[in-house]
């Protein structure tokens, strides 16, 4: 029997290339930088499967241009990029690597919320430019972290680990989600639930937890940030397209809030110039998941996904498993 034909658009990890050599022909991209579009619409003509990232959409073009496809495999939780009715109209599996990275998106959220609140990146910036003159009573004056109000917007198992690590500074927690979760996550977490405008209004820190949908585009908009204290910061680790970035820009320009800190962009890799050009912003190339043991259990993941595929068996992170009837 052939062996399944695979294209990986990374190089993966030790772990996951051996996983998926064992059992099938693997063709990986290694040059550095994404696949581009022309490369990988070429590539795919051939093969069985595709084990792939957020910058590479899955879609009708992509499909028609892969005729043998039979599982396409995301490296990532979110699964934006992939048109998941297209693959099933068209009988191809698609999957996704959920609940490995609610830790280290946790984690990342907390840094990028300190790093905004205590000016660490412009802190950074000074002392490499040679242009530290000592200790000086209001250089970078910051914000407190502790005592202060966490708002989560998003209260899924990113959103629940974010408030899990608010309790060593004494917060308040407060959170809007599209259902509110049972009185005992609440009292564990003491986290309070509230409807969204109050999110907004009583929130010092607003944390981003939720996936990219057509309610969530453009979330944080121009109206809702009006609603925002002029001291508070926002955090996104969720969906670049969540938040409006012209708006954010025009808000951080004339103090309608004081800061942001961002991971995800609305058209990533792209940056608003106009948020580069800010000094209250942090901004970092989407890196919330990218510690060493998460990604290699990411790649892991997707490669088991394809593995239990081509050994006849329901990939355990099917997100359209009647997809495997057609």
């Amino acid at each position: 029997m052939d062996r399944p034909r695979i294209l990986a658009t990374n190089a993966l990890f030790e772990a996951a290339q051996k996983l998926l050599n064992a059992r099938c022909d693997v063709e990986y991209w290694t040059t550095p930088g994404s696949i581009p579009r022309e490369e990988l619409l070429k590539r795919i003509g051939d093969k069985d499967g595709l084990v792939c990232q957020l910058t590479d959409k899955v879609n009708q073009e992509l499909l028609s241009a892969a005729p043998k496809l039979r599982i396409a495999a995301t490296v990532s939780v979110g699964y934006d990029n992939i048109d998941v009715l297209a693959c099933t109209r068209r009988g191809v599996v698609a999957t996704n690597t959920p609940d490995v990275l609610d830790d280290t998106t946790a984690d990342f959220a907390w840094a990028l919320l300190m790093a905004v609140a205590r000016r660490l990146v412009e802190g950074d910036a000074m002392i490499r430019a040679g242009q530290w003159t000592g200790w000086n009573l209001d250089q970078f004056r910051g914000t407190d972290v502790w005592g202060k109000t966490l708002g989560i917007l998003g209260f899924g198992r990113i959103g629940q680990t974010v408030a899990r690590r608010s309790q060593g500074f004494r917060m308040r927690v407060i959170y809007f989600n599209r259902s509110r979760v049972s009185p005992e996550i609440e009292k564990e977490l003491n986290a309070e639930y509230v409807d969204l405008d109050t999110l907004f209004a009583q929130s010092d820190f607003l944390s981003l937890h939720v996936p990219l949908t057509e309610d969530t585009r453009h979330l944080i908009n121009a109206g809702n940030l009006q609603k925002m204290k002029r001291t508070a910061f926002l955090i996104n680790t969720s969906r670049g397209p969540v938040v409006d970035e012209a708006a954010l820009a025009s808000a951080l320009q004339v103090g309608t809030i004081a800061g942001a800190a961002l991971d995800v962009y609305e058209h990533e890799p792209q940056v608003s110039p106009a948020l580069i050009a800010l000094k209250n912003t942090v901004l970092e190339p989407h890196l919330g998941s990218n510690s060493l043991e998460t990604r290699t259990k990411m790649a892991v993941m997707a490669a088991t996904n394809v593995a239990e595929f081509f050994e006849g068996r329901q990939p355990p992170n099917a997100l359209n498993p009647e997809a495997l009837g057609k």
